[in-house]
């Protein structure tokens, strides 16, 4: 994702909480997500972009809590 892109981003939209969302939330949304969209287990492209946006959503929105 581009830096630009990056900073417009919504990364609780990405994962699909609220933005009051508890951290075990965040973390149980974006294993749902990770599981329905890993390259393991979906072979399609979207599917790869898809997964790198969830796992950088889970990335910066977990340190939020640290």
């Amino acid at each position: 994702m581009a830096e630009n892109e990056w900073l417009s981003t919504d990364f609780y939209k990405v994962l699909g909480v609220s933005k009051d969302a508890s951290a075990d939330d965040i973390k149980k949304a974006y294993r749902k997500l990770a599981r329905k969209y890993h390259p393991d287990v979906n072979k399609t492209k979207e599917a790869e972009e898809k997964f790198k946006d969830i796992s950088e959503a889970y990335d910066v929105l977990s340190k939020k809590e640290d």
